[in-house]
């Protein structure tokens, strides 16, 4: 009988023992398996994050390809615009010349108003008036009182310039040191770069930034 109870004593102690092994494998094998599900997800993370990194940078580059490209269609288009609108402009400028040339009284004043600019303008010394040799006739007829109101005290030669011209006058030095071009194609060149100044202003004033849709 004692060896019976001893027996059983022994059998309840190793499966005491097998159950508390069971026990620590079960413990070891439930947090393995929670560390690797910690592990698989913070690869998922870190992989989805990447994922969401890359598409947003592609979508940041897609987004500056198309910007650049609206910015450059943008900026040919207004420089037709200013194209057009100084042309249109300098057209209607060219033919309101014309008309005034025309004109023998109104283009006459004109003509002793620009002299009278460059008289103000030029340095001390003789003046030397270059005009279309059509106007010179016109000029003549009354150039020592044309002179003598727009440039008193001055002496000034009236002649004619070999340019083509639609009319005007340029006016020089006798020296040659300086001279005011008030032909209207000088005019014309400056007022076609005023023109483009000005146009350009208001048209990208007016345009939308497209700088925005980049950030």
């Amino acid at each position: 009988m004692e060896a019976d109870a001893q027996v059983n004593q022994l059998e309840q102690a190793l499966i005491r023992q097998a159950e508390s092994l069971a026990r620590e494998q079960h413990e070891r094998a439930e947090s393995g398996k929670a560390r690797i599900l910690n592990d698989a997800s913070e690869r998922i993370r870190l992989a989805e994050k990447r994922e969401v990194l890359a598409a947003k940078s592609e979508a940041e580059r897609m987004v500056r390809r198309q910007t650049q490209a609206a910015e450059t269609h943008l900026a040919a288009e207004l420089d037709r615009l200013r194209w057009a609108l100084t042309e249109a402009t300098l057209s209607g400028v060219q033919m309101a010349f014309k008309e005034l040339v025309d004109d023998d009284k109104r283009y006459l004043v004109v003509l002793e108003q620009w002299l009278a600019t460059a008289a103000r303008e030029l340095p001390p010394g003789d003046l030397v008036a270059e005009v279309r040799p059509m106007d010179q006739p016109r000029l003549a007829m009354d150039w020592e009182k044309i002179k003598a109101r727009a440039a008193p005290g001055r002496v000034v030669e009236l002649t004619t310039h070999g340019m083509m011209s639609v009319g005007g006058m340029r006016v020089r030095m006798a020296d040659n040191r300086a001279q005011l071009d008030q032909t209207f194609e000088a005019r014309r060149l400056r007022l076609a770069d005023e023109l483009a100044r000005v146009a350009m202003e208001r048209l990208f004033a007016s345009a939308p930034d497209l700088s925005v849709l980049a950030r």
